[in-house]
C-alpha cells in the first residue's frame, strides 16, 4: 500500500497537470481548485511515505529500473516541496486571473517532476525527470508569452540550465562505461577514472540548476516569470534540486576528493560574490534572485565538506523563507505595479499581515537569531570550519552579506513612504500561505538544533558531524545585528560592478546562448534549404517518373493488351468457323487430325 501511495505521488500531479493543460477553456473554473485539491492530497500521500519510506520500480531501460524510493533525506525534502507547492498553488488561486487552467497544469506538471527528482534512485529516472523539469520552468517563466522579453528570458534560462544538463548524460554514460551501473548509491563503486567523469557531470549539472558560478545569472532572467512560479522555482523546486542533488551524492563527491573540495569552493564563493550582487540591486525580486543563488551556495557549500544534515535544513528553511519573500513581492507587484525598491517605500505598513510575514522571512534571511537561517546556515559553517578554516572565513563574509541585502530590503519596505495608487488588499488565499510559511521561516530552524537536530543527524548517519558550538552562533548573531543596525542608521554602497550579475549575462549570452541560437537558425536554413530541398526534388522526380510511367501505361502497356485482346478475337472467330453443326465435316476434321497426328509420329521416329 505505501509502495501505491509513492506511485500516486508522482502521479497524482502529473495526471491531474497534463488534464488540465489539455481542457483548456473547458476546465478553466475549476483549475485553480483542483489544483490545490491535488497539491493537498499529494501533500498527505508524501507524509505517509515519509513514515512508511517504501521503494518501489518498473521496467524502464535496459540495465536501470525507473526506481523511485524515500530515506530519510528524500523524505523530509518531499514534504518540504509538496508543502510548499500547496502554498504557492494556493496563492496562485488569487493572484493568477489569466490561463488558469494552463498555469495550474504546467505548475502541477512542473511539481510531478520534482517529486520525481526527490525520490530517484538511478540516473535513467533521475535524467527523466530533469528533463521535464526543465522544459516545464521554460513554459512557466514565459507563461505571459505576449509581454516582451518573457520567450527570450525562458529560453536564456532554459538553454543555460540545458548547458550544464549535460553533465548528466556524460554522468550516465560514464556509470555504465565503470562498471557502477545507474543506481546514485553505486555511483562511488565505479573505477577510478569514470568516477572522476561521473561526479564532474554529476556536479556541472547540479552547479547549472543551483545557479552557483558561472551559471548564477539565469536566475536574473527567470524573473520575468509570474511570481508564484518564482516563489516555487527558487525555494524548494528546480533551483533547490541542484543543491539536493550534490547532498545526495555526497559520498561521490568525497570518494573522488576534488569534486567535493571544488563544490566546496564554488559554493562559498557563490554565497560571497552573488551576496554582493544582491546588495547593488535596486529591484526587489532581483534581490531575491541573487539571495536565492547566495544561500543556495551554502548548501552546496554543505555538500562539498559532507554535512548533509546541514545542508538539508538549510535547503528546508530556506525553502520557507524564500517562497515567502516572492509571494510578498507578487502582492506588492499586483497591488502595486512595481518591483523598484524606490516605488515600494512604505508597503510593509500599508499592508500589515503582508508587511509583517515578509519581515520575518527577510530577518531569517539576514540570519537574525532564533529565526531559522540562522541556525541552519551555522551548522553549515561548523563543517565547513572543521575542513578548511578558509572556508569558513568566507562563508562568514557571505552571511554578512546575507544581513546586508536582507536589511537594505526591511529598510525600504517600512520606511515612511507614500506607496501611492494601489489596487487594494489582498485576499485571504493570498496572505493565508504566508502566514503559514512566516511560521516556518521562523521555526524550522530547530532542524540544526537540539534535540532535532540530533534525530535528524542521527537519521542521516551523520551522529558525529560538527556541530556549531554556542560561541559560532553568538558570533553570528552579533554579526547579522550589527549588519542590520547598520544598514538601518547608513546608506548601504551598491558596488556597481556587482549591479549586472557580474556581467555573467552578457558574457554567456555570447558564449552560450547567442551560439546555440545561431546553431539552431543554420540548422534551420539547412533544412529548409537542403533537406526540404532533397525531399522537394525527389517528390518532383517521383512525379516526373510519374508521368512517365503513366504514359508508358498508356500508349505501350495498355497499347499491347488491347492488341493482345484483338488477336484473341480474331482467333476466337477463326475458331468459330469449323463449327458448322454438321456432321460429315467434324468427321473430315477428325480424319485431318488423326492423319496429322501419325504424321507427327512418323516424324519424330
Amino acid at each position: 500500500m505505501s509502495g501505491l501511495a509513492l506511485w500516486l505521488v508522482v502521479a497524482l500531479p502529473a495526471v491531474a497537470g497534463a488534464g488540465l493543460c489539455l481542457g483548456g477553456r473547458r476546465v478553466e473554473r475549476v483549475a485553480a481548485p483542483l489544483s490545490v485539491a491535488v497539491a493537498g492530497v499529494t501533500l498527505l500521500l508524501a507524509m505517509a511515505v515519509a513514515q512508511s519510506r517504501p521503494e518501489v520500480s518498473i521496467a524502464f531501460i535496459l540495465g536501470s529500473d525507473f526506481a523511485l524510493a524515500v530515506d530519510a533525506l528524500s523524505a523530509l525534502v518531499l514534504v518540504t516541496v509538496t508543502a510548499v507547492t500547496v502554498l504557492v498553488l494556493a496563492f496562485a488561486a488569487g493572484d493568477i486571473s489569466e490561463s488558469r487552467a494552463r498555469f495550474h497544469g504546467l505548475m502541477l506538471l512542473f511539481a510531478a517532476a520534482v517529486n520525481v527528482t526527490a525520490t530517484a534512485t538511478t540516473l535513467g529516472t533521475l535524467l527523466f525527470a530533469w528533463e521535464i523539469m526543465g522544459a516545464a520552468s521554460y513554459a512557466l517563466i514565459g507563461f505571459f508569452w505576449r509581454e516582451p522579453g518573457r520567450i527570450p528570458a525562458g529560453a536564456t534560462a532554459f538553454l543555460t540550465t540545458r548547458a550544464g544538463d549535460l553533465g548528466l548524460y556524460a554522468a550516465a554514460g560514464a556509470a555504465l562505461a565503470g562498471g557502477a551501473g545507474l543506481g546514485l548509491a553505486d555511483l562511488p563503486d565505479a573505477s577510478t577514472g569514470w568516477r572522476d567523469v561521473i561526479a564532474g557531470g554529476i556536479l556541472l549539472a547540479a552547479l547549472g540548476k543551483a545557479a552557483q558560478l558561472p551559471f548564477s545569472f539565469w536566475l536574473s532572467r527567470a524573473m520575468e516569470g509570474p511570481s508564484p512560479v518564482s516563489a516555487l522555482l527558487h525555494s524548494a523546486a528546480m533551483v533547490a534540486m541542484g543543491g539536493y542533488l550534490l547532498l545526495r551524492v555526497a559520498p561521490l563527491l568525497a570518494a573522488t576528493g576534488w569534486a567535493a573540495t571544488t563544490a566546496a569552493w564554488v559554493g562559498a564563493l557563490t554565497a560571497l560574490a552573488l551576496g554582493a550582487v544582491a546588495v547593488a540591486q535596486r529591484d526587489l525580486k532581483q534581490l531575491l534572485a541573487a539571495s536565492t543563488s547566495a544561500q543556495l551556495g551554502f548548501i552546496v557549500l554543505a555538500a562539498g565538506v559532507s554535512s548533509v544534515a546541514g545542508g538539508a535544513a538549510h535547503l528546508v528553511a530556506h525553502a520557507a523563507t524564500k517562497a515567502l519573500l516572492f509571494l510578498a513581492a507578487g502582492v506588492w507587484l499586483s497591488a502595486l505595479g512595481t518591483k523598484s525598491l524606490g516605488e515600494l517605500g512604505g508597503a510593509a505598513r500599508r499592508w500589515p499581515v503582508v508587511g509583517v510575514a515578509a519581515s520575518v522571512g527577510a530577518l531569517s534571511l539576514a540570519g537574525l537569531a532564533p529565526l531559522s537561517l540562522w541556525a541552519t546556515k551555522d551548522e553549515v559553517l561548523a563543517a565547513a570550519r572543521e575542513s578548511s578554516l578558509a572556508l569558513y572565513v568566507v562563508g562568514l563574509a557571505a552571511a554578512a552579506l546575507s544581513a546586508a541585502y536582507a536589511g537594505k530590503a526591511l529598510v525600504v519596505i517600512w520606511k515612511t513612504a507614500d506607496v501611492g495608487q494601489h489596487d487594494g488588499e489582498p485576499g485571504l488565499l493570498e496572505k493565508a500561505p504566508l502566514v503559514v510559511l512566516a511560521a516556518g521561516a521562523a521555526l524550522l530552524g530547530l532542524l540544526a538544533l537540539p534535540p532535532v537536530g540530533d534525530s535528524l543527524r542521527g537519521a542521516l548517519g551523520e551522529s558525529s558531524a560538527p556541530t556549531s558550538t554556542v560561541w559560532e552562533l553568538l558570533l553570528s548573531a552579533v554579526i547579522a545585528i550589527a549588519v542590520v543596525a547598520a544598514v538601518t542608521r547608513w546608506r548601504l554602497p551598491e558596488p556597481r560592478w556587482a549591479s549586472e550579475w557580474l556581467g555573467l549575462e552578457s558574457a554567456t549570452e555570447k558564449l552560450v546562448v547567442a551560439p546555440v541560437l545561431r546553431l539552431s537558425e543554420l540548422l534551420a536554413r539547412f533544412d529548409d534549404r537542403v533537406v526540404d530541398g532533397t525531399v522537394e526534388g525527389m517528390s518532383r522526380g517521383s512525379l516526373r517518373i510519374g508521368g512517365v510511367a503513366a504514359r508508358i501505361d498508356v500508349h505501350q502497356v495498355d497499347g499491347a493488351v488491347e492488341a493482345l485482346a484483338r488477336g484473341a478475337r480474331r482467333l476466337g472467330r477463326l475458331a468459330q468457323r469449323p463449327q458448322t453443326g454438321q456432321l460429315h465435316q467434324y468427321y473430315v476434321q477428325v480424319v485431318a487430325l488423326v492423319g496429322a497426328a501419325l504424321l507427327l509420329v512418323l516424324v519424330v521416329r
